[in-house]
């Protein structure tokens, strides 16, 4: 169940875009697709680490949003001065009311 009080964080959520430079080459620049999206951010129990790490994916944290029809693994996300990489977006019963992210924090 969602509780809107749980979704008591903002942040960015963020795509890899390329912008062509000056000497005729692409750079690697991340941009911003949605804005103050309110989110609950939680430390990986251990349980989510021991799935993990049997599927040799590393889990950091889960955050959940309110659902979303699009969302890719290949965004991130952005906290503050935080930076989470997506490893899997799990939309739960398939019920379409939130999406919990698994999520491994950059360093």
């Amino acid at each position: 169940m969602l509780r809107s009080g749980d979704l008591n964080k903002l942040i960015d959520i963020q795509a890899q875009t390329k912008a062509s430079d000056s000497m005729g080459g692409f750079t690697t620049t991340w941009t911003t697709l949605a804005a103050n999206v309110a989110a609950a951010i939680w430390d990986a129990t251990s349980n989510e680490r021991n799935q993990a790490n049997a599927t040799t994916l590393i889990i950091t944290h889960r955050v959940r949003i309110r659902y979303r029809s699009i969302f890719r693994s290949a965004w991130r996300l952005k906290f503050g001065n935080r930076y989470f990489s997506i490893v899997s977006v799990v939309n739960p019963g398939e019920k379409n009311e939130y999406l919990d992210l698994f999520c491994k924090e950059a360093a």
